[in-house]
């Protein structure tokens, strides 16, 4: 019996690179979701945290952990301004996400349990300046060494393209801008899991789909894939040589070649997610409140032996127990965004049959902050103060060498405002920093005759806040570092010209059902630019009143549009601004034209985001 035992657990330890798996997976059939609820499905009342019992052990029970989060988004710095806190408690900054996972690390030890590491995607990408400057490395070195073990993919991931994100996984100094630490790049340490990111050349996953680990003795299994529908959300250019497959089609795929080599218990690292809605206003974070999303069908799809399922890509957290193909539950989890939470899930196997018995899931908060008597926090001109007591010293000075290297750049201040400029969407779908990045576009690119900008709310990244003052400078005063994390995206600033009756089909596809369109996104408009809109109207018909500097768009006339290049190339659904004609590129990314802007004069003051009516 022990020889046949050693053969396959010789095998899974080498799934992370499974040639043999590859060969395997080709011959099985697809399995795809089994029902499909109504949209509007929403499950949980408010758990916190959430447990599932399975079955009682037989042969023993094995206990671990799995200590998880997603969205990091490259936050090696603590958020700042409206984004500092979670529910009010400040949080977040990788020193402080490394003390927090060493702490829960030592409980879970304490108790007998294996900690495993895990992430759900959009590690890198959409990063701020200290990050980004140097292509994300800085993070990939940063969570090699607070920890992590495996993680998905996300969109953000192909950002910089595939071949970017090979090089990210591999190692090697960027092709154009080379090693700028001076210490070469060794690559990710941890797995990078791709599962139905497929060569179209070979067919196969670009990066490993599986990954085993064992626990006491007892195989794990991780299964890691991104949003079926990246392509709709990143610059298609990265992208041309891959597509991306059903995330429950490949799950349970790669499912069934994990259960093939004995594996009993799974883990889908899904970049993909849902949200908690009111009531209560303010969900807690380890809470499962009136719960829908995307991540509700994938979970009905699953295998029963994916018994949890960490996600993502909503920036939302939560912990909740979701029905499987089976009817049994997943315990489904999200740590938010930006490192400002940690997942701590407790699990058991049993040891016989190698299947979950029980696992319980909550949201830890890396608190960064310092408490005061009453239980405020402590704060000084609107910026928390920081907890030197809860700093990793180890992360914090790998963090410091990259905060050091680019603090000239960072901390330039290139502009001022006169209050905060909020990303956050007003009823109608516009919102106040969206409006001026339009408004900077614009200007940007008049001399190449732009009468008009349009905005996607998916590159707005973050606010301006006027009493941030995380590089020393003055209250109002807006440094190339805080302009860098609105728009962190380097996108190229592109003008084309379009008639009317494009202009307003434009428009129409911010809407679902019109050409192609999936997703409702409504793009941010620069000033002159007003319309009415009603989403309950049929496709194609939601849109009027369209008007430029108040004169009616005439539906054959000739208008130059601004727009980033993402948008232009046909991102975020948007096929119709890849329709435009005389084509011509601005000097510089859109970031330079949002710099551009806050040093042109007067400080810049948040609009009233009203330029668009909704009417229903």
């Amino acid at each position: 019996m022990s020889q046949p035992r050693s053969r396959g657990r010789a095998v899974l330890r080498h799934l992370a690179a499974p040639a043999l798996a590859l060969a395997v997976v080709a011959s099985l059939p697809s399995t795809g979701r089994t029902t499909t609820p109504p949209a509007d499905a929403a499950f949980g009342a408010g758990l916190a945290p959430v447990a599932v019992s399975y079955a009682t052990t037989t042969g023993g029970e094995v206990k671990g952990q799995f200590l998880s989060y997603n969205d990091f988004h490259g936050a090696i710095d603590p958020p700042g301004g409206s984004g500092a806190t979670v529910n009010g408690t400040p949080a977040g900054g990788v020193e402080y996400l490394a003390t927090w996972l060493k702490k829960l690390r030592a409980e879970a030890k304490a108790e007998g349990r294996v900690t495993t590491t895990v992430g759900a995607g959009d590690l890198i990408g959409a990063s701020p300046l200290v990050s980004a400057a140097f292509h994300d490395e800085p993070t990939i070195e940063l969570m090699d060494q607070i920890g992590l073990d495996v993680s998905s993919v996300g969109n953000h991931e192909f950002d910089e393209g595939v071949k970017e994100l090979l090089r990210i996984n591999k190692g090697g100094c960027h092709p154009v801008d080379g090693c700028q630490d001076g210490d070469g790049f060794a690559g990710a340490k941890f797995t990078y899991l791709a599962a139905n990111t497929i060569n179209k050349k070979t067919k196969l996953p670009i990066l490993p789909p599986i990954d085993v680990k064992f626990v006491g003795g007892v195989p794990v299994g991780f299964v890691g894939v991104t949003l079926e529908g990246t392509p709709g959300i990143v610059n298609p250019a990265g992208i041309k040589d891959v597509t991306f497959a059903d995330e429950v089609q490949t799950a349970n795929k790669w499912g069934a070649v994990l259960k093939l080599f004995g594996v009993k218990a799974m883990v889908l690292l899904v970049h993909e997610g849902g949200t908690q809605s009111a009531p209560p206003t303010t969900p807690g974070v380890s809470d499962c409140a009136n719960f829908s999303g995307p991540i509700v069908d994938i979970v009905k799809g699953l295998r029963p032996e994916f018994g949890v399922v960490v996600s993502g890509h909503t920036h939302r957290f939560y912990s909740c127990s979701l029905p499987n193909s089976s009817g049994k539950p997943s315990v489904v989890t999200s740590a938010g965004n930006n490192g400002q939470l940690v997942t701590d899930i407790d699990y058991s196997l049993d040891r016989r049959t190698g299947r979950f018995t029980g696992i319980t899931a909550k949201n830890v908060v890396v608190e960064n902050g310092v408490r005061n008597a009453d239980g405020t926090w402590q704060q000084t001109g609107g910026v928390f103060a920081k907890n030197p007591a809860l700093v990793d010293p180890g992360a914090k000075t790998l963090a410091d060498k990259y905060r050091t290297a680019v603090a000239p750049i960072a901390n330039r201040v290139v502009g001022k405002i006169s209050a905060d400029i909020v990303r956050d969407a007003r009823p109608n779908g516009e919102s106040p920093m969206g409006d001026v990045i339009a408004d900077a576009q614009l200007a940007y690119t008049k001399g190449d005759g732009a009468q008009l900008a349009l905005m996607n709310p998916g590159g707005v990244r973050a606010s301006l806040s006027y009493g941030a003052s995380i590089g020393g400078e003055a209250p109002g005063e807006v440094t190339y570092g805080e302009a860098f994390t609105v728009q962190p995206f380097n996108n190229l600033v592109v003008t084309q010209t379009f008639t009317g009756t494009q202009l307003k089909n434009v428009l129409e596809q911010q809407f679902v059902g019109f050409n192609g369109q999936t997703t409702q996104r409504i793009l941010q408009p620069s000033a002159g630019l007003t319309y009415s809109y009603d989403s309950t109207a049929p496709a194609g018909s939601r849109v009027s009143a369209l008007a430029l500097n108040g004169t009616p768009v005439d539906p054959a006339g000739s208008y130059r549009v601004t727009t980033n290049d993402f948008l232009a190339n046909g991102g975020d659904g948007f096929s119709e601004l890849a329709g435009g004609a005389g084509r011509t590129t601005a000097p510089g990314f859109d970031v330079d034209a949002l710099v551009a802007y806050l040093a042109a004069g007067e400080p810049v003051a948040p609009t009233a985001a009203d330029r668009i009516t909704r009417l229903g």
